[in-house]
Parts: structure tokens; C-alpha cells; sequence
């Protein structure tokens, strides 16, 4: 029998995944928060702001009565923005069942507690069964069902290796990794580094600085993920330059966006205000600039970018100040 399967936030990715899974004869509901914006869902059949141009079946159920649409599912996948995920975790824990899988499909790192996605729903649901879904797969490709490929990682592999199954089809490949800590900072900290490669191309600078970018970029996330526990070899692997690729060349990466319009001279305030998508990479710049700090770790692009989103610094000089930086070996020990 097929499994009842909730998609908790009915943004872009959890309308992809939505389509993904009906595919599969799941039995899918999709969940939203704001009730006005649920009934345009339901009226129009179309994710108009997140997801336009691509038809949401009859058969799939979309609603807001969270305690109702829980009751029925025995999985919930949560695609909420990181910074609201805390309050989403609140409202879900008085109807959650032990035992069942909850599948954590945003990428973030929680701005004051420094907590990753699954820590967040282990600590406020009190579950163990979390599993971390990551890797270089926008959903308006995954939508369109063009070839992607993404990773199940969990502190227990049999949950894992189930949820692997439950979304393996044959244009979305599941991989499992055990390396939970290593999967989510690679998927979390790859939008600093694109907002840095938006800069990169707004500026004009070329093929060069792009490689170098991406290079350098994903040394630092592997110095973090290595202080904090992690697998080295997890960031060459598809949540870590997989994902970090595909955020830094494509058109349709919000966080290469904002750069884009950083290096055209406006402000993060007005950018910010003119669109209701999410640019996580902004809130999680914070979180691990503040984490470098706390591990005593060097993370030179996170931190002239800490300075272009906090500190009003031109993008022009925080490219001459990476490009400055005192004179250095480029292959070094991992955690130094």
C-alpha cells in the first residue's frame, strides 16, 4: 500500500516534491500556513508565487487544518523557510506521533542557537526519527521531472534508507550518507557562498574568479564541517559541491540573485522587501559567521560577505580584500 505522506509549507520545493511523490501513487497532502493563500492553491490548482506554469493535480489535497492532515499521514516532510521552522516544530509537536519519520527538506542554520535543521525539530518535537533531505535539485527543475540527484542522511540509516525508497524514481535519485552533521552544513552554508558568486558575475569578473570562488568556497565550508564533526569527504560529495554548484551557476538560485543585485549598488533592505522568496543564504551568513567565530575557524569569503549583507561594505572592496589577504599554502590540513 502506498504511504500517506505530508508535505508540511507549500513553497516551491514542497510543491515539487508534492508532484514528485504523487508520482509515485503516494497518497500526498500539502500543507500551508496562511489560509487566504491555501484557497488561491485549491481555486487555481497552480502555485502562482512559488511554482507558476505548472498544474497541481485534482488528487492532490491541499489544506491548513495541520492537526487534521497529520492524523492521516505516517510522513511528514517539512520544506518551511529555516527561520520559521522553530514555530512550525511548535505547532506540529501536540500532534505528532513517536515513531513516525519526519523528513527535514529545508537548508539552514538557526540564527541564535546555532542549531542545524534536525537539531531544531530533535529538540523542540523530541524525536529521534529525523532524517536530513539535501543536495543541488531547485525545484523548478525537480517540478519539470528533469534528471536530479539528492541525498537521505539520519542519525539511523534504516530511516534513511526508507526514505530513499519512498522518493527514488527514475528521474530523481536518492543517495544515503550517515553524515548528518557534514550533509546539512553543506547544503546550509553553499548559499553564502552563491550570494558571493552572484557578486562574481554582477561585477563582471569572469570564469577565473568563479572557479577560484567555488574552490576556495567549499575549503572553508569543509574547515567548519571538520571543526563541528563532520566527514571530509562528505563536501565532495552531492550535498556539498554537488549542491554548491549547482546554487552558483544557476538561473534560477535566489541567493546568486540577491548578489547579482548587491553588485549593482542596492540595498539588501530593498532587495529583501521587493520579493517574497526566501534568500536563506542572508540569515545563514549570520549564524556561520558567528559559528566560525565560536570554532575558530577561518572563513574569509563567509566574512567579507558578513560585511556586504551587515556592514554596507562595497562588494568592489571585499573582493579586493579576499584577493589581499596575507600569503598562504593552499593545501592545508582539513580543520585548520
Amino acid at each position: 500500500m502506498s504511504d500517506r505522506i505530508l508535505i508540511i509549507g507549500d513553497g516551491g520545493w514542497g510543491t515539487a516534491l508534492s508532484l514528485l511523490l504523487l508520482g509515485k501513487e503516494h497518497r500526498v497532502s500539502l500543507w500551508g500556513a496562511f489560509p487566504e493563500y491555501v484557497k488561491i492553491l485549491q481555486d487555481k490548482r497552480e502555485n502562482v508565487k512559488f511554482l507558476p506554469g505548472i498544474p497541481l493535480p485534482d488528487k492532490l489535497d491541499i489544506g491548513y487544518d495541520l492537526a487534521a492532515m497529520m492524523e492521516q499521514a505516517s510522513v511528514y516532510v517539512i520544506t518551511t523557510p529555516s527561520h520559521a521552522l522553530r514555530e512550525v516544530c511548535l505547532s506540529i509537536k501536540p500532534f505528532y506521533s513517536t515513531g513516525k519519520i519526519i523528513v527535514s527538506a529545508s537548508k539552514g542554520i538557526e540564527n541564535g542557537t546555532l542549531l542545524r535543521m534536525s537539531q531544531v525539530i530533535t529538540e523542540v518535537i523530541s524525536t529521534d526519527s529525523v532524517v536530513a533531505l539535501s543536495g543541488p535539485s531547485h525545484a523548478e527543475e525537480v517540478a519539470r521531472r528533469l534528471p536530479s540527484t539528492i541525498v537521505a542522511s539520519s542519525n539511523n540509516m534504516e530511516d534513511a534508507k526508507r526514505v530513499q525508497n519512498l522518493f527514488m524514481t527514475e528521474r530523481f535519485r536518492v543517495y544515503t550518507n550517515p553524515d548528518i552533521i557534514g550533509v546539512e552544513l553543506g547544503g546550509a552554508l553553499k548559499n553564502i557562498i552563491a550570494i558571493a558568486a552572484g557578486i562574481c558575475d554582477g561585477l563582471g569578473l569572469g570564469s577565473n574568479t568563479k572557479a577560484a570562488l567555488l574552490t576556495r568556497g567549499l575549503a572553508e565550508i569543509r574547515r567548519l564541517g571538520v571543526a563541528m564533526g563532520a566527514d571530509p569527504g562528505t563536501f565532495s560529495g552531492l550535498s556539498g559541491i554537488g549542491d554548491l554548484i549547482t546554487t552558483c551557476i544557476s538561473k534560477f538560485g535566489r541567493n546568486r540573485n540577491l548578489g547579482l543585485q548587491l553588485a549593482e549598488g542596492k540595498k539588501l533592505s530593498k532587495i529583501l522587501e521587493r520579493t517574497e522568496m526566501v534568500m536563506e543564504g542572508v540569515k545563514t551568513t549570520q549564524s556561520a559567521y558567528d559559528l566560525s567565530e565560536n570554532n575558530s575557524v577561518e572563513m574569509p569569503i563567509t566574512r567579507q560577505i558578513h560585511e556586504v549583507l551587515y556592514k554596507d561594505k562595497k562588494p568592489e572592496t571585499a573582493v579586493r580584500d579576499l584577493m589581499m589577504r596575507r600569503p598562504r599554502p593552499e593545501m592545508e590540513h582539513w580543520g585548520v
